[in-house]
């Protein structure tokens, strides 16, 4: 009698990740990350060293599942594991990166945000809010919780985001007609939008989607390429600090500004 071929045993690493994504759970390391116990730089040898623990017991496993309601140690230390979103507000520099590459030298906003953590900034797990082309200034936020990513970059939030771009000084209200009435992009209908000439060659466009260039390809359309472009609003956080300078958020601001 011909055999059935054994089925592959699932990776106990995928097991763990694919039990961590259940509504109400986390995966060790991500929750650690979050809470500012560990240095992030420092996490995977503080788990391979079996400084971690588990409801009492060790794990070196970083997708061990945990809840809000498991007990978690470092060094004999409770970590608190309530979600406690903390958010940073970057004035990003033109020329800088919002990501790269081994091979690519150039300033990521990584780099500019470093220098700028006060001690116990740096042992969080920053994750950037969006992103921002390289030529582009403005505000750029980072929070230390992926839902408030998710949130804030989410179309469905609808969350406003203000930019001033410098386009061509024939810009006129008429021109921006289209961009109110919700003009077609190569990948679809973009969303109606607020805009309006601040200034000569200035305009101010609020949106509240965030696909690849948006703001280019929108004024683009209406033939207003955009020389320069900056973002000093998102949701009801203005940007209020210098190029290269950074601040924290208030928990209120937080809370009811994003």
């Amino acid at each position: 009698m011909r055999q059935m071929p054994r089925r592959a045993k699932t990776p106990g690493w995928l097991t763990a990740a694919r039990e961590a994504n259940r509504p109400g759970t986390d995966w060790l390391a991500r929750a650690l990350g979050r809470s500012g116990a560990v240095h992030p730089s420092e996490l995977e040898a503080t788990l391979a060293a079996g400084r971690v623990r588990v409801d009492g017991k060790v794990t070196t496993k970083p997708f061990t599942p945990v809840t809000e309601g498991s007990k978690v140690t470092v060094d004999g230390k409770p970590v608190p594991l309530e979600r406690q979103s903390r958010v940073l507000m970057l004035h990003k520099p033109a020329g800088v990166l919002a990501q790269g590459s081994g091979r690519d030298k150039r300033l990521t906003v990584v780099d500019v945000l470093g220098p700028l953590l006060d001690e116990a900034q740096q042992r969080y797990a920053w994750h950037a809010v969006g992103r921002l082309d390289v030529d582009t200034t403005g505000l750029l936020l980072f929070t230390n919780d992926e839902r408030t990513v998710a949130r804030v970059t989410s179309p469905e939030s609808h969350l406003p985001k203000r930019y001033l771009a410098t386009v061509h000084p024939k810009a006129s209200e008429a021109m921006l007609q289209p961009l109110r009435d919700g003009v077609l992009l190569d990948d679809g209908p973009a969303r109606p939008a607020v805009a309006k000439v601040r200034a000569p060659g200035v305009v101010e466009l609020t949106i509240t989607e965030g696909r690849n260039h948006q703001v280019k390809r929108m004024l683009a359309a209406v033939g207003l390429p955009v020389l320069k472009l900056h973002r000093e609003a998102v949701g009801g956080i203005e940007l209020d600090v210098e190029e290269g300078a950074m601040r924290e958020l208030s928990a209120e601001e937080v809370k009811t500004k994003l």
